[in-house]
């Protein structure tokens, strides 16, 4: 690994008031739970239920309301807390 990326990330970390460790672990983290996350999304989107097919249309987004774009934002939040 490159000893410049390692020292920024360093860096980074002590200003967040984190180690870099758990820094790590929490990219582990986001990054694995979103493959679930997507799995589950499309066994939802293949096979809905009722209930799910129920809730279409309830909720009004933007026309430009990116839902991956949300999800990556919210994630970065809660595991990075940016």
């Amino acid at each position: 690994m490159d000893k410049a990326v390692i020292e920024m990330a360093k860096k980074y970390a002590k200003e967040e008031g984190r180690s870099l460790s758990d820094l790590v672990e929490n990219y582990f983290k986001m990054i694995s739970s979103t493959s679930r996350t997507e799995e589950k999304i499309k066994e939802v989107a293949e096979d809905p239920t009722p209930y799910t097919t129920s809730l279409l249309g309830v909720m009004k987004l933007p026309k430009d309301f990116d839902p991956e774009k949300e999800l990556q934002e919210r994630r970065e939040k809660k595991y990075l807390k940016k």
